[in-house]
């Protein structure tokens, strides 16, 4: 674990349920240059046994008090998708920097609200697109950058699995749960097209996002047969590249996410894997001029840890946002909503063009 750094920020996390315990109060306390510094939720139970066992120095079970805290700098959104927004704008109006869980937002309209908060705000505001931060994504995103030249194909697919759950139970701590904890007025998994597509969606879109750049248009075909949903995606890049998606939930085998990109000087692929096994992709770099292919280890994978630390390197340094923003995070859910009208109307859909959710 690195070595904690003099200069630190401050932490303050909302919401202790699942991705909170499962990820982000272990990546503020061993982040290098961030503290977990407080625990906000409003069941008095919970929060207090996380306190607790993480060794928070604050505990408060009212938003607005813990916001009004001098000492806090920042604060991590680990609530529920439907209270993203609303409690990212009341960080920001208090003056605090924001990493937001991902989807940024469920609707087209109050993400682009949340986008003039941050830009009003002056503040930090990162998604919580934590596969920017696997080593062997960034080193496809290096040799996309400095030695591929024209990036001509992308394939992108990603595919959970029916035997998940006892893999993630198996590797992740023992989730605890109050009878008292804040839930949205509807259960997210009632409607199960629309939870797939937002919780495991907005990684796919995110990825090829992340090597590709800007998406124009989606042209998509679902099917919705023995339990399987499964999205083909044709998609238009800014840039002229083509690109294909493959969001499948849940495939009868392993955990299978990856992609494949064809370009100009070389070629990419690269299969990623369950993100609680903090193991960092596969990923073969061909570089023509050499034929040869090289492949970073990528020892660290502590994709949550490095997304903090590359928060606060942004806060605390100035460095360069290498996480996603929010234009990243808006364009995420207008893919996600462009590729919902296209699976119900048969034709391509604009992201420019999009409004509403899902």
């Amino acid at each position: 674990m690195p070595a904690k750094q003099e200069r630190r920020l401050r932490v303050g996390v909302l919401g202790a349920g699942q991705i909170a315990q499962a990820a982000h109060f272990e990546a503020c306390t061993k982040a290098a240059n961030a503290d977990l510094y407080a625990i906000c939720d409003v069941a008095d139970d919970l929060r207090e046994r996380m306190v607790i066992t993480h060794g928070a120095q604050k505990s408060y079970n009212d938003y607005d008090k813990m916001l009004a805290d001098p000492d806090l700098d920042a604060v991590i959104i680990a609530t529920a998708d439907a209270f993203h927004v609303p409690a990212s704008i009341r960080a920001l109006e208090a003056g605090k920097h924001v990493l937001c869980e991902k989807p940024v937002g469920v609707t087209v309209e109050e993400c682009v609200e949340l986008k003039a908060a941050v830009e009003k705000s002056g503040k930090t505001f990162q998604v919580g697109h934590m596969k920017r931060f696997d080593a062997g994504l960034q080193a496809a995103k290096s040799f996309i950058r400095d030695g591929m030249g024209d990036l001509i194909a992308l394939k992108a697919w990603y595919c959970d699995n029916t035997h998940r759950y006892p893999m993630t139970d198996a590797v992740q701590p023992l989730i605890v749960t109050s009878a008292h904890a804040k839930r949205p007025s509807t259960n997210p998994k009632a409607d199960l097209r629309r939870y797939y597509m937002l919780a495991h969606g907005c990684h796919l879109i995110d990825t090829a996002r992340y090597f590709a750049g800007d998406i124009v248009s989606v042209n998509a075909r679902l099917s919705e047969r023995s339990g399987i949903w499964c999205w083909f995606v044709d998609v238009e890049f800014a840039s002229g590249t083509l690109g294909h998606l493959d969001l499948t939930v849940q495939v009868r085998m392993d955990w299978h996410e990856g992609f494949q990109i064809y370009g100009k000087n070389g070629s990419i692929l690269g299969k990623t894997y369950n993100p609680w096994y903090y193991k960092s992709s596969e990923v073969d770099i061909f570089r023509e001029a050499d034929g040869a292919t090289h492949r970073v280890l990528g020892a660290d994978g502590h994709f949550y840890r490095r997304q903090v630390e590359g928060f606060a390197r942004t806060i605390l340094d100035g460095a360069p946002m290498e996480g996603a923003d929010i234009t990243d995070g808006l364009a995420s859910v207008q893919a996600m909503v462009a590729i919902a009208r296209s699976a119900e109307s048969g034709k391509p859909a604009a992201l420019a063009d999009v409004t509403g959710g899902l």
